[in-house]
């Protein structure tokens, strides 16, 4: 069973909420307030937040962005905004502070089941995926950075590379085909393990803030009308 914790001050969502995401085998708590969240998190471990856009003390971007600049585990635990319109803007600030998908209110329980159900499973497999060819088993190397695909740890010549969870992901997909271009789309279904129904600037949102993570390492090439690819030469371990 997956622990999720709901930060959202409607507290006539969290009882409807409980029982029917119970069905899909996740056992949901909820919290009204971001302090009562940093209590729990502290005290107790869950697998997915569900964290809501508008929030009293803070509102739930300002939340996603400490906890991504917090101490581990914290900072890598799934995030699924739900926001208070489907607005272009909030899923862009929502995904450029972190959060690994989104859902504008109001919403599908079903819906939202299926998208914590693919966040967690993107999670739990990607570290079996097959290493890529002529590499070190659990290591991906090449001139300036090294992926350890066991831990998930990336690590450059300043040190390791802080990233959350979509991010790695994304680099992961990338650096196994090095020189392979992948689409938008392709990355899109690629990382959610579901046909693309967001829109495209979501992944040029995730390039962005990977490469500013990665500088100045060049690791990821623009093709223009055509998306991207990894483009560090490999190297020895």
């Amino acid at each position: 069973m997956h622990r999720l914790l709901l930060i959202d001050d409607d507290e006539a969502l969290a009882g409807p909420l409980t029982q029917y995401l119970a069905r899909f085998d996740f056992q949901l708590e909820a919290v009204t307030r971001p302090s009562a969240a940093v209590a729990r998190l502290g005290a107790e471990r869950f697998d997915a937040l569900i964290l809501d856009g508008m929030l009293p003390e803070m509102d739930g971007f300002e939340f996603c962005k400490r906890l991504r600049a917090g101490a581990a585990p914290w900072r890598d635990i799934p995030v699924l905004m739900l926001t208070a319109r489907g607005d272009l803007t909030d899923r862009v600030v929502g995904l450029e502070l972190g959060a690994d998908d989104y859902l504008p209110k109001p919403f599908e329980p079903r819906e939202l089941a299926a998208r914590l159900q693919t966040i967690l499973r993107r999670t739990r497999l990607a570290p079996a995926a097959a290493p890529a060819a002529a590499q070190p088993a659990g290591r991906l190397c090449f001139e300036g950075l090294e992926i350890d695909t066991a831990r998930r740890e990336v690590r450059c010549a300043n040190g390791f590379v802080e990233l959350t969870g979509t991010e790695y992901e994304l680099l992961l997909l990338l650096a196994r085909e090095p020189g392979r271009v992948f689409s938008r789309d392709d990355i899109l279904n690629r990382l959610r393990g579901q046909e693309a129904e967001l829109f495209t600037r979501a992944v040029d949102i995730l390039v962005s803030r990977l490469r500013r993570k990665l500088e100045p390492l060049e690791a990821l090439k623009t093709l223009r009308n055509a998306g991207y690819c990894f483009a560090l030469p490999a190297r020895s371990a």
